[in-house]
């Protein structure tokens, strides 16, 4: 008599003939990184990023022919937290078959994807209506056509306002070339509100509904920590988020131009 494993059996054993060494070289690399001088550094990020690319491509080759796999699913599963972003995974989940997205995991993926899409690089900004400094409502829609900055902070927050000069100076450099920022305020009290916007000289567009943490639009985009800010594109499409001193003037460089 013979016995042997199932297919599931053999497709796991592929998996970790596969992505196992995959894994270690990651974790080895993070290790190095963690213990490196500073100028050896850049090296052995692009040893990461290159490997991290390895892992992406495995990925897609293994779950392709095998949709219906339950260990597809664990694949899926088990690699979404390393993917370069939330719209690989959906792509990926997408290709499973029902059988297996409309199990107790499966279910579970699909819930992570529905949280980490709000806000998500390469996403539809979500669209909201909220009163500026003067009671007037203001529709993020409204700088449709324009690359707008949406950018949240508050009065009382200490790294919001030593951030804003650095807003200042972007906006200023780049308000005539088809770039806004609108200011998303956590404040609760609206003297001192304004009384930030004038002296920290933000002259663009601000709202809030003055609701600290709970602001309906803080609450939307899910955010946790500010300061914080999405670039939204002209079509309405998040670009980048999370741009802090150069970074910011880069990105905007990269789409509006330097010169």
């Amino acid at each position: 008599m013979k016995v042997e494993g199932s297919a599931s059996q053999k497709e796991f054993a592929l998996f970790q003939q596969t992505f196992t060494p995959i894994f270690n070289n990651l974790n080895a690399v993070v290790t190095q990184i963690n213990n490196a001088s500073e100028d050896k550094k850049p090296v052995l990020m692009t040893r990461y990023n290159e490997t991290l690319q390895r892992l992406q491509s495995e990925v897609e080759k293994f779950i392709t022919p095998r949709r219906s796999s339950y260990v597809s699913l664990f694949v899926v599963s088990a690699t979404m937290q390393a993917a370069e972003n939330v719209t690989d995974v959906e792509k990926r989940f997408a290709l499973l078959g029902d059988n297996l997205k409309n199990t107790v995991a499966g279910k579970e993926i699909a819930s992570y994807i529905s949280y980490a899409k709000v806000g998500a690089i390469g996403t539809d900004a979500l669209e909201f209506t909220q009163n500026d400094v003067n009671d007037k409502p203001v529709s993020l829609s409204s700088f449709r056509g324009k690359y707008v900055l949406v950018d949240f902070w508050a009065s009382w927050c200490r790294p919001c306002r030593a951030e804003n000069p650095n807003v200042v100076k972007v906006y200023n450099k780049f308000k005539d070339k088809n770039f806004t920022v609108l200011g998303v305020s956590l404040d609760q009290q609206k003297g001192a509100w304004t009384q930030a916007i004038s002296k920290d000289g933000l002259t663009w567009t601000h709202v809030s509904d003055l609701q600290f943490w709970n602001n309906a639009v803080a609450q939307l985009y899910h955010v946790q920590s500010i300061p914080q800010n999405f670039l939204v594109d002209p079509k309405g499409k998040i670009v980048a988020k999370d741009l802090r001193g150069e970074d910011l003037e880069k990105k905007l460089c990269e789409y509006l131009g330097c010169n």
